[in-house]
């Protein structure tokens, strides 16, 4: 990788961060973020993707290994790396007696952008999220969404080459959650910014990442775009779900003279398929062991399909908090 490359992008070597009396939060790691890219990095709680971003922001030191960020060594030019990189991470570091203009006024100033530009620089990014009906309005009357787009654009400020997003849509309702895509879309394409996004959400990854990397225990377990992960999946499952709940067990052995078994909601059963039958094959296996259903759907390949071939088990999100409005 050139300099130039290096300037915008991510490389980690090796990276491991161990906790004193614990686990290693992080394994050894190895990846790559390419200049404009935006990387997702799947996994569950406690897999090690907040300690991961906190290593290359320099917030925590490493055990081990190390990383360049934007061209600079987490490890030795910490003040570098901070001066080049924007992070909006899990919990947003805002003052509720501040209005909206008032965290721009101080984030420009901290970031030493000139005083002649700091207003009109604030007033850009307000309008860019969203949010200048509600710039003179103090932040603690904010809902939980205009919260993370203020703490996008206050990460925004000086124009950073890679900009780290660590579960920035976690609470939020659909409708925030898609506006927040749009933009973070909108930074690499138009902008050229590279953006390092952890999430829980595999449709969130679907839906923004040019690549995944998927971290299960501290250890990267896969790492690819999402179409060429979903590719070495391959196959699709068929989903039954039984008019009578006694019938569940039968559908299941049906169901195994096509495939594997694999995870399904409760009452239903579910199958890889193993050749290329198609669903009418399938209810005629059932017709014939006269086992009526109530649904019956054939599932493509995903993202939780990777995850679940990858690691052994679906990737389990449980919101501890009620979704928070625009």
């Amino acid at each position: 990788m050139s300099q130039q490359e290096r300037s915008a992008g991510i490389e980690v070597e090796g990276l491991v961060r161990e906790f004193k009396n614990g686990p290693r939060a992080v394994d050894g790691i190895h990846l790559r973020v390419a200049p404009g890219e935006i990387y997702g990095f799947l996994g569950p709680n406690g897999a090690g993707k907040s300690t991961t971003v906190l290593m290359l922001t320099t917030l925590l030191p490493p055990t081990d290994g190390t990383a360049r960020v934007a061209g600079h060594d987490i490890r030795r030019e910490g003040a570098a790396v901070r001066s080049a990189i924007g992070a909006a991470l899990q919990e947003a570091a805002l003052d509720p007696l501040l209005t909206g203009r008032d965290h721009m006024r101080l984030q420009t100033t901290l970031q030493g952008i000139a005083k002649a530009d700091r207003r009109r620089r604030g007033d850009e990014l307000l309008e860019r999220v969203g949010l200048t009906d509600a710039a003179d309005r103090k932040v603690g009357g904010y809902s939980g969404g205009m919260k993370r787009r203020l703490d996008l654009a206050l990460a925004l400020v000086h124009r950073p080459r890679v900009l780290f997003l660590d579960e920035p849509t976690t609470g939020l309702d659909p409708s925030s959650r898609a506006d927040l895509w749009d933009e973070v879309a909108r930074l690499a394409r138009e902008d050229g910014t590279t953006v390092f996004l952890t999430t829980q959400y595999l449709e969130e990854a679907d839906v923004l990442a040019d690549r995944v990397g998927i971290i299960d225990k501290g250890t990267i377990a896969a790492e690819g775009t999402p179409e060429a992960l979903k590719a070495e999946i391959g196959r699709p499952s068929v989903e039954a779900t039984p008019t009578e709940r006694g019938d569940r067990d039968a559908i299941a052995d049906v169901l195994s003279r096509f495939g594997s078994a694999v995870p399904a909601p409760p009452g239903a059963a579910a199958v890889r398929l193993e050749r290329g039958e198609n669903l009418a094959e399938v209810v005629r296996a059932l017709d014939a062991a006269e086992l009526p259903i109530a649904d019956l759907q054939l599932h493509q390949p995903s993202l939780d399909d990777v995850f679940l071939a990858k690691t052994g088990r679906k990737l389990d999100v449980t919101a501890a908090e009620e979704p928070a409005s625009v």
